[in-house]
């Protein structure tokens, strides 16, 4: 993993908005045939491209080929079949139980047209999308080859967090399960890595499920729960360098209040006994901005990358570069320079019809964030 030897190097979390045509596809699942692919290879060409001039060092494919971050695992895995919604919790929360009515109206606009399917386990699973993935891989090489980036990262969901997302009527108890669907995800993680790329664990959910969990739980019955899900990565990329992964949480990405978020503090000390060579982290929106104090008291293992998303996916509001700069100098003086990379709260389109900010106020961000970086790096370096 790229570090930061002689200015703050950029990235992001991954997904990006998808071009309508490709929108369509994805959504109508119309996701074979020489017209797909070539709309495919396109888009990641274009995004790519589209990142490297806007200043990013480290790009994603911008998870083009994902219906959603998370849900694109149904067609890389076995064990799964679709069941009516009424199966599953989609929308809960304490923070949803604290401000109902502003829930009621957001539901309501982020809802509008869709449909929502439960997933179940029902059989044993297995890792069957290696065409998949090498496609991916393959499209994301191609669209790489003559742009000006230091390195390349392809996100990957984790165990944990698509555990929470599905139902299990197979496995004997929830850790089978869980480390069942670690084994499903560790031949993709290891393609990833194979193939030269950085893998990013995209796991959303080790910390969202404390708000989801009412009543709320204590914090070291939490850290419990949450420190097997931890496990559960390890598991999945044992045997892979660990220099060459790095982890991303957030707090969820929906535009709300999150006045239930639990603290990054609380688990931090399961964060770093991941074997991973950086993690990201929201550093940027009104909840967590402030938890840059954690590493006062907290060092990094040697040799560990921190990502703080400088920059906000929950506003339309472009952060100055100056603003940027700052919030960058901050996180250097605490954990060094070198050790840092100047990242995103969390991906700008989780899903392939979910954009959060509008796609011109993205790139406008990106080149912000660079330029944030360059002025950062200024300071720190004196060049």
């Amino acid at each position: 993993m790229k570090r930061s030897t002689d200015r703050i190097l950029t990235t992001h979390v991954g997904s990006l908005p998808r071009p309508p045509e490709l929108i369509k596809a994805l959504v109508e699942r119309r996701t074979t045939g020489a017209e797909f692919e070539s709309l495919l290879k396109r888009s990641v060409t274009d995004v790519v491209k589209q990142q490297a001039d806007a200043g990013i060092d480290i790009p994603s494919d911008g998870e083009m080929s994902k219906l959603g971050f998370s849900n694109y695992v149904d067609d890389r895995m076995t064990g799964f079949e679709t069941r009516p919604s009424e199966h599953f919790r989609v929308f809960s929360g304490r923070d949803r139980k604290a401000f109902p009515e502003f829930y009621q109206v957001l539901d309501k606009e982020a809802t509008v047209g869709r449909t929502f399917s439960a997933m179940v386990c029902t059989h044993a699973i297995k890792f069957k999308g290696a065409e998949i993935v090498k496609r991916d891989l393959d499209n994301f090489k191609a669209a790489l080859k003559g742009q000006p980036v230091a390195e390349a990262f392809v996100p990957a969901i984790a165990p944990g967090t698509v555990a929470l997302q599905r139902r299990n009527t197979f496995y004997k108890t929830d850790e089978e399960f869980l480390f069942a669907i670690a084994d499903g995800l560790a031949p993709e993680y290891k393609a990833i890595v194979d193939a030269g790329y950085i893998l990013q664990i995209d796991d959303p959910r080790l910390v969202t499920e404390y708000d989801t969990t009412d009543p709320e739980p204590s914090i070291a019955e939490y850290q419990k729960v949450a420190g097997r899900r931890i496990d559960a990565i390890n598991h999945a990329i044992k045997g892979l360098p660990a220099d060459r992964i790095r982890f991303h949480v957030c707090w969820g990405s929906w535009h709300g209040p999150h006045s239930t978020d639990i603290a990054l503090k609380h688990l931090l000390p399961l964060i770093l006994k991941l074997k991973v060579g950086g993690f990201s982290v929201e550093a940027a929106n009104p909840q967590h901005a402030h938890e840059w104090e954690v590493f006062e008291s907290t060092k990094l293992p040697d040799g560990m990358v921190l990502v703080p998303g400088v920059i906000a996916h929950t506003t339309n509001h472009v952060e100055h570069p100056e603003y940027i700069a700052q919030r960058l100098v901050q996180y250097a003086k605490l954990v060094g320079r070198e050790n840092v990379i100047a990242g995103v709260d969390c991906g700008f389109a989780q899903g392939a019809d979910v954009t959060r900010v509008h796609p011109s106020i993205i790139w406008a961000k990106f080149r912000n964030l660079a330029e944030g970086a360059r002025i950062a790096s200024k300071k720190l370096w004196g060049r």
